[in-house]
């Protein structure tokens, strides 16, 4: 049996799968905020309650936001911050007395796209989210890249290549940096586009609706937000070459995407045919846990 587990700044997800990727039972507890003993108490309780109920044991997987340091095991770039600068891994280990695996949320998500969702029996699959952030994962052979810095797929944190008139005066991305790809393509550079065009904030989903209706400012803007995920994408199929990119997040949800950046990419791709595919992600919201529990395969 394999446990994953999704560690969210207002929930916590865990997952128990047998070795098919059936599910066996699914529960969901709040987090406690701004309390990091509280939190990994409260994720022991849970797997050992999982287990109690299913009467059995497993393996344990967990997506975390951010990542552990390679050089010092802290945790780093979480926005629960207060798992940040501690020692998760281990902290947890000793509590459940056993082996356990973690990865970002962003590589849980690829993996489980990669193993048996959108991406199944690709070789290479890259694994993007685009919702509040922009993360993402690279997973090759059913193996998640992590690299010997912990940052395979960060591609979030990369400036938006190719780019046009204006785009280099971007808002300072929270890593401390401007022109960060994740400026223009989380749904919150998406609302931050138009505002800073016309002078009044939308939620993305407002602005994507409205342009499906026919408005022709938020028209202007979502076609800009696809150039600029066909450049961003066209890069990383320029360095990777994947099978499959799999899109993850709320901006996911955008149908248009998967037609519209396709079309535009070939451009910035060097090469004189194009035969990745843009995919929407087979398991949604789900992912993230599925992947955590196959952290173990």
């Amino acid at each position: 049996m394999r446990l994953g587990i999704d560690l969210g700044g207002t929930k916590i997800e865990i997952l128990a799968l047998n070795d098919k990727g059936e599910e066996l039972l699914c529960k969901r507890i709040a987090t406690p905020a701004n309390n990091y003993r509280a939190t990994l108490l409260a994720l022991r309780d849970l797997v050992l309650s999982v287990e109690s109920e299913l009467g059995a044991s497993g393996t344990v997987g967990i997506g975390t936001p951010g990542s552990p340091s390679p050089a010092s095991g802290l945790m780093r770039n979480c926005n629960s911050t207060w798992l940040n600068n501690q020692p998760f891994k281990g902290d947890m280990e000793a509590l459940l007395e056993r082996d356990i695996r973690i990865s970002n949320d962003a590589n849980c998500f690829a993996l489980s796209e990669a193993t048996d969702g959108a991406g199944a029996g690709a070789t290479t699959v890259f694994g993007v989210i685009i919702g509040t952030g922009c993360g993402g994962g690279i997973v090759v052979g059913n193996q998640l890249v992590d690299g010997p810095n912990g940052c395979g797929g960060e591609w979030g944190h990369n400036s938006l290549p190719w780019p046009k008139d204006g785009e280099l005066q971007s808002t300072k991305c929270w890593c401390g940096l401007h022109g960060c790809i994740e400026t223009f393509l989380s749904g919150t550079g998406l609302a931050d586009d138009y505002e800073r065009t016309f002078g009044r904030r939308l939620a993305a989903p407002d602005i994507v609706a409205a342009a499906n209706d026919g408005a022709t400012d938020a028209e202007s803007v979502v076609r800009r937000y696809e150039s600029r995920l066909a450049r961003s994408l066209a890069q990383i199929i320029n360095v990777i070459d994947p099978d499959v990119i799999v899109l993850g997040g709320g901006m996911s949800n955008v149908e248009r995407l998967y037609a519209n950046v396709p079309a535009a990419w070939p451009d910035y791709v060097f090469s004189d045919t194009v035969a990745t595919r843009l995919l929407p992600p087979r398991f949604g919201d789900s992912s993230g846990v599925r992947g955590a529990a196959w952290l173990w395969d």
